[in-house]
């Protein structure tokens, strides 16, 4: 359950960086490769988002799963 919730997060951070590559493409000299390593970044954020979740799935460590349990 907590992968699916690690969508939320991740697809918002993936849409900032194709924002940020998109609008560095336009740009020249430094700050487009200051985008372009920025975007890097913010995909690899995404990642370590979506491998975080992946991990506390398989793990057996999501609280969701236990909160459901109590309030139902």
């Amino acid at each position: 359950m907590c992968f699916l919730i690690s969508f939320g997060p991740a697809t918002f951070w993936a849409v900032i960086g194709y924002f940020v590559l998109f609008s560095s493409t336009k740009a020249e000299g430094a700050v487009k490769t200051f985008g372009q390593v920025l975007a890097t970044w913010v995909f690899v954020i995404v990642g370590f988002i979506l491998i975080g979740g992946a991990y506390i799935t398989l793990a057996d460590m999501c609280p969701i799963p236990e909160l459901l349990k109590c309030s139902g």
